[in-house]
């Protein structure tokens, strides 16, 4: 099937769960970005990637399975706010989660970044390190105490301050506007602290694989300042939607709250529906503003750290000894995430090349 039927049969499957909810314009835009550049299509196409990624890797279709993010790249990074205050770093969306073979994850990662430049063999070295790392001592990475260059590159971008932040989003809101259901209104409110008193409720475009799909914001006052919470509508990963890949339940928050994670208190999924806190610091560094930060060694190697936290955390909860993820790695040929990486990016940009010239006459938006 070529990427236009495949994205015609997936957009179906979409509306189809959605209903009249879908938000047309952000699936324009999703288009739009599809057709940009490899590295934003591979980003907005994660069912794709579901469908073809073991015809292109058939060799990795037997490793131990493990609860994963499926949808991992350089941009699915980010901090957060624990419930003690500490700041913390790790993996943010869990949108794709389900259960897959534990390489595939490292696959999709390594090929963002190859998309976004980085030089293949340097970047599957840093992964392997601090997945192995990761393996033999998971765990979260608090901020506030992690020493090196983790910490320093992280703080060294705090992003906006908080008055810009909120002016930013009070601005952005007021300008998209729109009535959302009262289901909506129900979760934004019940996720707000007591006593919250809502200002302002307005759709919300962000992302890029979940763009289409609803999301809504609710800006309140609270005891003498602003807190907002994000509600977005989940469905079942892309994953699980090829036949044989087993049951559609919704499983990010279960990933999200394993056990060597720290979670984020206000993130929460219920009646298909996500809600989250924004705030300053709730952020991510993206690609095109700190290209070389998101692919320093010290970067990746904890990014690999953080994968391996995740899927070892599957392990033990599945009753398995933790004995198969590392004896599996290290049977696999020493280049294999390289080579692995590079051919998932040949095929992901075969792809962006056969939707950008049917595409690319499109209005952008």
């Amino acid at each position: 099937m070529d990427i236009t039927a495949s994205t015609a049969r997936y957009e179906a499957w979409l509306r189809q769960e959605l209903g009249d909810e879908i938000v047309q314009p952000d699936l324009d835009r999703k288009h739009a970005r599809m057709t940009a550049d490899p590295f934003g299509f591979l980003r907005a196409t994660y069912w794709r990637w579901a469908e073809t990624i073991l015809d292109c890797c058939p060799g990795l279709a037997k490793a131990e399975t493990v609860l994963a993010v499926g949808d991992i790249h350089l941009e699915n990074f980010g901090t957060w706010r624990d419930a003690d205050g500490r700041l913390i770093w790790g993996i943010n969306d869990y949108d794709e989660a389900a259960e897959m073979p534990w390489p595939l994850d490292l696959v999709r990662l390594a090929t963002s970044a190859v998309l976004a430049g980085g030089k293949p063999r340097d970047l599957a070295e840093a992964l392997l390190a601090g997945y192995a790392a990761g393996l033999a001592a998971p765990g979260p990475k608090v901020l506030d105490q992690q020493p090196g260059k983790l910490r320093d590159a992280v703080l060294a971008n705090p992003g906006e301050p908080g008055e810009s932040f909120w002016q930013g989003l009070e601005a952005k809101l007021k300008a998209a506007g729109g009535k959302p259901a009262a289901r909506w209104v129900a979760a934004l409110q019940a996720a707000l602290p007591p006593e919250a008193k809502i200002i302002r409720l307005a759709r919300r475009t962000a992302g890029t694989g979940s763009l289409g799909r609803p999301r809504w914001v609710a800006l309140a006052e609270w005891r003498g300042g602003l807190v907002a919470r994000e509600a977005k509508a989940m469905v079942a990963s892309g994953w699980v939607l090829p036949p044989g890949r087993g049951h559609r339940a919704i499983r990010a928050l279960e990933a999200a709250t394993s056990a060597f994670r720290v979670p984020d208190p206000w993130y929460g999924v219920a009646d298909h529906i996500a809600v989250r806190r924004l705030s300053p610091s709730n952020r991510k560094i993206e690609v095109a503003k700190d290209p070389q930060l998101l692919m320093a060694p010290a970067m990746l190697a904890a990014m690999g750290h953080e994968l391996a936290s995740l899927h070892r955390a599957s392990v033990n909860r599945a009753s398995r000894a933790a004995k198969p993820l590392p004896k599996e790695l290290a049977a696999l040929p020493a280049s294999w995430l390289k080579r692995a990486a590079e051919a998932a990016a040949e095929m992901t940009r075969q792809d962006h090349k056969a939707w950008h010239l049917a595409n690319s006459g499109r209005r952008k938006s």
